[in-house]
């Protein structure tokens, strides 16, 4: 077999200034780019670490002993993320996701869980607070983490074979340290907790059933994510994308389902729930979702902003530059001139790469650069 060769390029190094524009842009909640997509969400990235090395995220071959992580220094400060989340408040966020990396990685995470938790949306309501965690350490931080303030929290888990997942995660870790992380978040109270299944044909596939099956009736979501070109160094393929219509008919020879309305606006899973006799949705059973931004984009109503643990705020998970916002932060910008060189790079955001992919060549961004990896910008 010939060796597969990874080419790197460090792209967290590709970003623009952020411009403080002449007039000052004074936040009304409602920031709408070039499509009418208001900004509603912001993803958060802690940390550019984790003790997973998944080959579709950070492949080890890529991200061995040798990598260069970020220093400590160039990571954003808990009082500077907080910030930084007060004014995309004002904007209109209203809701913030902690990602990674692996998030529980970061040391005293729930100091900052607990920083925003006392931020309040433009309709004076606390934003929706939830992180998307590995589950490795989930079960020695839940209760921290909920009586910190976190509503919510999503685990990814790719299997209950442990063999497999053994071998998904490549470090050896087993399926049931996440199970106890799983249940550990339900023991604290968290609610809505979602486990997410990225699903590779010819790799996984098989657990699909199998994760219904466990789910099911246990007040836990699955929601099964179509395998995507993230970033440059995961070697995807089209052929391993089980598309999402294909595994809902399998879910469906077995399990009966009921398609279910969009739980908000701009939300990227389809909900199925489980039905009962009658064919009618079984609350009870629950609800399984998909997520198919490979074969069904949802570009037209994305609503999401990513800030890198470095202060680099990203449109797309897709993309290949961000805009420097730790140069404000720390050269003396006032709230009001942070707030307002936000605006036009929301206002001006014209990304839509999933409708795009077919025709852009392997690897990269519409503009032709590399993109950035998912590890840094978070998923």
């Amino acid at each position: 077999m010939a060796e597969r060769v990874i080419p790197l390029v460090d792209e967290r190094l590709a970003s623009l200034v952020a411009q403080v524009p002449a007039q000052a842009i004074v936040p009304t909640g409602l920031l709408t780019d070039t499509r009418g997509r208001p900004l509603r969400d912001l993803r958060i990235s802690v940390t550019d670490r984790c003790n997973f090395r998944c080959n579709y995220c950070m492949p080890k071959e890529v991200f061995d002993k040798d990598y260069p992580y970020l220093p400590q220094s160039a990571l954003l400060s808990f009082e500077e993320i907080t910030r930084l989340a007060r004014l995309f408040l004002a904007h209109g966020v209203r809701k913030i996701r902690l990602t990674g990396g692996e998030p529980l990685l970061r040391k005293g995470l729930e100091e900052l869980v607990a920083q925003l938790a006392q931020l309040r949306t433009v309709d004076g309501t606390a934003p929706d607070l939830t992180l998307t965690t590995n589950g490795s350490l989930l079960a020695r931080k839940a209760k921290a983490l909920k009586d910190a303030g976190l509503n919510r929290v999503t685990v990814s888990l790719d299997g209950l074979d442990d063999a497999v997942f053994r071998r998904m995660n490549d470090v050896d870790f087993p399926v049931a340290d996440v199970l106890e992380g799983i249940d550990a978040a339900h023991a604290a109270g968290l609610s809505h907790i979602k486990v997410n299944m990225v699903v590779k044909r010819g790799t996984n596939d098989h657990e699909i059933l199998p994760m219904a099956r466990h789910f099911r009736g246990t007040g836990t979501t699955l929601r099964f994510i179509e395998y995507m070109d993230v970033g440059a160094t995961n070697g995807w393929r089209m052929d391993e994308v089980l598309p999402s219509a294909e595994l809902i008919e399998r879910l469906r020879a077995e399990l009966p389902l009921v398609q279910l309305d969009p739980s908000s606006p701009g939300e990227t899973a389809e909900r199925w729930g489980y039905a009962d006799a009658t064919g009618r949705h079984d609350p009870a059973l629950g609800e399984v979702g998909v997520i198919s931004s490979v074969t069904q984009a949802f570009c037209h109503d994305c609503n999401r902003a990513r800030l890198s643990t470095e202060g680099k705020l990203y449109l797309c998970l897709f993309a290949s530059q961000g805009h420097d916002l730790r140069s404000l932060l720390r050269g003396g910008a006032s709230d009001a001139d942070i707030a307002s060189a936000i605006a036009p790079i929301w206002q001006q955001r014209t990304d839509r790469y999933s409708e795009l992919r077919s025709s852009l060549p392997a690897d990269t961004s519409p503009g032709g650069a590399r993109r950035v990896e998912m590890s840094y910008i978070g998923g």
